[in-house]
C-alpha cells in the first residue's frame, strides 16, 4: 500500500468546482490502479500554538482548508498512473485552488487498522 496525502487551501465559495475536479481525477485514476480516495472539507480545524493546517497552507480571508488521501497498491502504480495521466490527459484541467499553497507528500503505511 501506498498514500499520498494533501492539503489544500480552497476558497469556500468554490467548493462544488473543487468537488468536481476530485471526482474527474478518481473517474481518471481508477483505470490505472486508484485503490481510494478521501476528500474532507474542513469542519473542525482549530487554530494552533506553533502550527496548524491554516499556516501549513497560507490560508487566507475565505477559503477553507481540504485534506485528502489518495491509497495505491505500491508506489510503482502510482508513478506510473501519475505519469500516464500527464502524457496522455494533459494538465490542463483549470484547479480551483492555489496549487502554490497546496503540500503533499507520499507515504508508507505504518499502522492500518479498519481495512481488509
Amino acid at each position: 500500500m501506498y498514500i499520498q496525502g494533501f492539503v489544500v487551501p480552497v476558497p469556500a465559495d468554490k467548493k462544488e468546482e473543487y468537488r468536481k475536479v476530485a471526482q474527474t481525477f478518481v473517474d481518471l485514476m481508477k483505470p490505472h490502479g486508484l485503490v481510494e480516495v478521501v476528500e474532507a472539507w474542513e469542519a473542525d480545524v482549530p487554530d494552533g500554538k506553533v502550527t496548524d493546517f491554516r499556516r501549513a497552507v497560507k490560508l487566507e480571508e475565505g477559503e477553507k482548508v481540504v485534506i485528502s488521501w489518495v491509497i495505491w497498491p505500491d508506489k510503482a502504480t502510482s508513478d506510473a498512473a501519475h505519469e500516464q495521466m500527464t502524457h496522455n490527459m494533459g494538465m490542463d484541467m483549470e484547479m480551483p485552488f492555489d496549487g502554490k499553497r497546496m503540500i503533499w507528500g507520499g507515504f508508507e503505511p505504518l499502522v492500518v487498522y479498519g481495512r481488509d
